[in-house]
């Protein structure tokens, strides 16, 4: 049972056409996303404008970014896909997309006192966030 579909990541995403699997999901990423895509993640988990940058250009340094016609790299699309994954699974648990951005922001005792959204930046601490979400959706003692 999957809880947070390649659509409700997709739609994070802003994606045009949206998979319906996740290896549709896995091949759009590959050929590379929109660079929209990416932007569209960012606003979706950041508030103010400043952390919309810092976020965005953490990703994608900034020159690279701005040297990007349309479309992300293959490891880039791979960066964007967890932030909308991270961010589509904190929704789903929170049912609130405001509840989901607090937690992404707030620094976690679980996690050393760092903020999800740091530790989501490798895939490996994106599934530490993903796990920690589903133990607290779950009431499982985390």
């Amino acid at each position: 049972m999957v809880l947070v579909t390649p659509e409700k990541i997709a739609s994070v995403m802003a994606l045009a056409s949206l998979p319906h699997s996740f290896a549709e999901l896995d091949e759009l990423v590959s050929q590379g996303l929109p660079k929209q895509a990416l932007k569209a993640s960012v606003d979706r988990v950041c508030k103010s404008s400043e952390e919309r940058k810092q976020l965005l250009y953490r990703i994608v340094p900034e020159a690279t970014y701005k040297r990007r016609r349309s479309t992300l790299s293959a490891d880039e699309s791979g960066r964007a896909e967890r932030l909308a994954r991270v961010f589509a699974t904190a929704q789903y648990v929170w049912n609130s997309e405001d509840d989901a951005r607090t937690f992404l922001s707030t620094p976690h005792a679980m996690l050393q006192g760092r903020t999800p959204l740091d530790v989501s930046m490798t895939e490996l601490g994106a599934r530490r966030i993903e796990e920690l979400l589903w133990k607290l959706y779950y009431g499982i003692a985390a």
